[in-house]
């Protein structure tokens, strides 16, 4: 019989489309594949593809090198302590301002001629927030974040109507205190505890690289499959350092919280949503809950 390649990666993908189908995905969207509009339009694409077929994204989305380029403009220079933005009084104004008034609108609008449907959340009415404690430098000295924000709960209602109705949530990284001070959140904790308070059944981080590596610097040494008790032991061995620390501390956290699977991807790669989701192979790290 005559092989129909088209026709086999969709009979591939059938029994993805029918385990996930209902279920929650939380998708934070970061990196470089954010300045690109060429890979933001495959991003996209992904996401409306996952709506079509029932399942159910949310996106959390960062803004890093847009935030630090609107800083500059500024005369203002960008400063990162245990992977998070120190953040003074004249920066969470760009952040806020970057975050809500450009990318959030720029993403739901690409979803929407795309001919998905998407809504803006700012983190601001969704994560609750207070102060985070000094954190320490390179040199092992406290530094003072300023305004960044330790999640304190999750208010989900909103998230979970958008949800419910198949319209896709565009949630920025940013919280508010009880006493109305705006902070700024690092956008791979956000996306977990948004991952858990809706017990999401998977996270994926899209980053800028192709998924958590033996050796940093060689994609080739990329770890297919993890367990937190590895995770912890490249920790310890330095394999897992610097930006990626929030990123597996958080993935850690969402999966004891409940959350089945997360995933890192490499968001430069066009499709990388739909390749790991739906192909017998995937392309990244997969982590899962151990029982």
């Amino acid at each position: 019989m005559m092989r129909n390649n088209k026709a086999d990666a969709l009979l591939e993908a059938l029994p993805y489309f029918q385990q996930f189908r209902g279920r929650t995905v939380v998708v934070k969207y970061g990196g470089a594949a954010m300045e690109n509009p060429e890979l933001v339009e495959s991003v996209m694409h992904d996401i409306v593809f996952l709506e079509a077929v029932g399942i159910n994204p949310v996106v959390v989305h960062g803004g890093g090198k847009a935030i630090t380029a609107a800083m500059r403009q500024e005369n203002l220079t960008a400063r990162f302590v245990d992977g998070h933005r120190v953040t003074d009084a004249a920066s969470i104004k760009i952040i806020d301002r970057v975050l809500t008034e450009v990318i959030s609108p720029s993403l739901a609008a690409k979803v929407r001629e795309l001919g998905g449907k998407a809504e803006v959340l700012s983190g601001k009415d969704v994560l609750v927030a207070e102060k985070a404690l000094p954190r320490g430098d390179a040199t092992g000295a406290k530094i003072d974040l300023g305004f960044v924000g330790d999640i304190t709960s999750v208010q989900i209602a909103q998230v979970q109507k958008l949800v419910d109705a198949e319209i896709v949530p565009i949630i920025s990284p940013l919280g508010r205190g009880r006493d109305g001070q705006v902070y700024n959140i690092n956008a791979d904790i956000a996306a977990a505890k948004i991952a858990q308070a809706l017990k999401a059944h998977k996270i994926i981080y899209l980053s800028d690289v192709n998924g958590v590596r033996r050796d940093p610097k060689d994609e080739a040494s990329l770890i297919s499959t993890l367990t937190p008790a590895q995770i912890q032991q490249l920790k310890q061995d330095g394999v897992i350092a610097s930006g990626m620390i929030p990123k597996v501390d958080s993935a850690l956290e969402a999966l004891a919280g409940g959350v089945a699977k997360v995933h890192f991807l490499d968001g430069k790669k066009a499709h990388s949503l739909l390749l790991e989701l739906f192909t017998d192979a995937g392309i990244g790290t997969e982590i899962a809950a151990t029982k």
